[in-house]
């Protein structure tokens, strides 16, 4: 028998296969796969990239928050520690228009004068422990008015122009605790 009665026999590589044809097919079909997984891959990238952007925003912005947070603790916390005696100062303030009020009264007898002694050392003791705590009263009478420490309770005609817009007389005395009005005084101001 020849060559050519046995197909099996055959060289191979002078006839086309199909493999061959299906291994010239299968790189059109991986680069257009291949294609499709980049461009799928790429887009997951995008927007794992967008997702990481936004995650870190929401991060720093809760940092600058906690920040911000501890800030104003702090500023609460030295403005309380600053102020902590106001307001028993406040509670106090009307014992000493009492006190000063009981000084104003007119005695004859020799008993009420020394009562009268023992209320004016009671107030000085008074005063110099407010003086001594940053607390003090406010300048009013004859002074230009200021309305973030007087308060107008009356006004009167200027006698002359150098009188105008300042106190010409004090009704009740205002105080001062470090920076801030604890009362303002109550004034008469001229116009």
């Amino acid at each position: 028998m020849s060559k050519e009665e046995f197909p099996s026999e055959k060289n191979l590589d002078e006839k086309d296969t199909a493999p061959k044809k299906k291994v010239e097919e299968t790189p059109k079909a991986n680069k257009e796969t291949d294609n499709k997984e980049t461009q799928k891959l790429a887009k997951q990238i995008a927007e794992l990239e967008a997702k990481n952007k936004e995650l870190e925003d929401k991060y720093l912005r809760s940092e600058a928050e906690i920040q911000n947070m501890q800030n104003r603790y702090s500023k609460e916390r030295a403005q309380l520690i600053k102020y902590e005696s106001q307001s028993l100062a406040k509670d106090v303030l009307p014992a000493m228009d009492n006190l000063e009020r009981a000084l104003g009264v007119k005695v004859d007898d020799e008993a009420s004068k020394q009562l009268k002694k023992g209320v004016q050392m009671t107030l000085d003791s008074l005063i110099k422990a407010m003086k001594d705590h940053g607390i003090v009263e406010i300048e009013a009478e004859g002074v230009k008015f200021d309305p973030t420490l007087h308060q107008a309770v009356q006004t009167v005609a200027a006698e002359n122009d150098d009188q105008k817009d300042h106190v010409v007389q004090v009704l009740q005395k205002g105080y001062q605790y470090k920076d801030r009005t604890l009362r303002p005084a109550m004034v008469v101001v001229a116009q």
